[in-house]
């Protein structure tokens, strides 16, 4: 598989979309548009080990609801990436086994390099 789980209207994800310059055979998701399903995430966990990998503690939501200042479990993360597209860490990129979470440097010069080797 060979997808990328995106927001339409973050301006970091539309960089890194022209940054990496993705070959045809990809799927887009804009997560606004088009919300994640429950299969869809259980896929992206089986691919990095957990729902926290997954969670983005940036999320405005996050501050609001003060829940930093709560033990979230597993299952909670789960829960509030299914409630809100916010609480997903963005951008999500598989490529077949491989999944790249996030936006900082390292991780997307790692994804351009693996999609186009």
């Amino acid at each position: 598989m060979k997808k990328i789980y995106h927001l339409s209207t973050c301006d970091t994800c539309k960089r890194i979309i022209q940054e990496i310059n993705f070959p045809d055979n990809f799927t887009f998701q804009d997560i606004k548009t088009e919300a994640i399903t429950e299969s869809q995430l259980e896929e992206m966990k089986a691919l990095s080990g957990s729902y926290e990998s997954l969670f983005s503690k940036r999320a405005r939501l996050y501050k609001e609801r003060d829940l930093k200042n709560q033990a979230l479990e597993e299952n909670d993360y789960k829960s509030l990436i299914l409630e809100h597209y916010t609480f997903l860490k963005r951008p999500v990129i598989i490529v077949d086994e491989n999944i790249f979470i996030g936006n900082s440097k390292k991780i997307v010069a790692t994804a351009k390099e693996t999609i186009h080797e």
